[in-house]
């Protein structure tokens, strides 16, 4: 074999070689490049406003002052209507109570008895639901008015792929969801990574008054599934 083929064959081996000993790793790869907050939080905001229905879940650890709801759960629609429970701290003991809110009417059953029919005003001294899907005063205004944030990863909640998204939501904003929330509210905001509705939210309230810190979290499922509220039976 000639000098100029031992010299060819022997940098051939070489190089596979080396290959062989530089396998590609998945820690090489480049990380994925996140949303910016901004572009997530537009988008979110479109995407919660064109929302008719869904099924929330509210949960409050903590005292807030305006605020004697610590969990409710049902569905609701865009037009302010709703179905559902809730539990109400009252004097030091948690109450349950079944609600429908249908116009401009609020039926509530408590632990005994039926149904009590209401003005739908009465909800406010509780927790009104109604304004979660307004897409004037509900979740779509909150996420277009945030103060400040940022994208912090991408995850899975509840078998969604989201976007974490850091943020102080505009006090004015986040009291219209959460009576009494102070100003100074930081929290947390999960976004399906691709219809960007809100799947989570968690804001951390600070302590204010003789009230401790406390957190509130709420989370949708069933987008736009059919919702019927009707007048209960008494």
């Amino acid at each position: 074999m000639s000098r100029t083929k031992l010299a060819l064959t022997a940098l051939a081996i070489a190089a596979l070689a080396l290959t062989g000993c530089t396998p590609a790793k998945d820690d090489d790869k480049p990380a994925e490049t996140l949303p910016s907050a901004q572009q997530l939080l537009g988008e979110g905001a479109t995407a919660m406003a064109a929302v008719t229905t869904a099924h929330f879940v509210i949960d409050v650890d903590g005292k807030i002052s305006g605020l004697s709801l610590k969990h409710a759960e049902g569905d609701l629609t865009n037009k302010g209507e709703a179905t559902g429970s809730a539990k109400i701290e009252q004097f030091g003991a948690l109450f349950e109570a079944k609600f429908v809110m249908l116009g401009s009417d609020l039926w509530l059953q408590g632990p005994t008895g039926g149904y009590t029919k209401l003005p739908l005003s009465a909800a406010a001294t509780v927790y009104d639901p109604s304004a979660i899907l307004d897409p004037n005063r509900g979740v779509a205004k909150l996420l277009s008015t945030v103060k400040s944030a940022t994208t912090e990863a991408k995850e899975t909640v509840d078998g969604h792929d989201v976007y974490k998204v850091k943020v102080e939501p505009d006090q004015a904003a986040l009291a219209a969801l959460v009576p009494g929330a102070p100003a100074g509210v930081t929290g947390y905001l999960w976004l399906d990574a691709s219809t960007k509705q809100l799947v989570k939210g968690e804001f951390n309230m600070p302590a204010a008054g003789s009230d401790p810190a406390g957190k509130v979290t709420v989370a949708f499922t069933n987008y736009n599934a059919p919702v019927t509220v009707t007048p209960p039976v008494s």
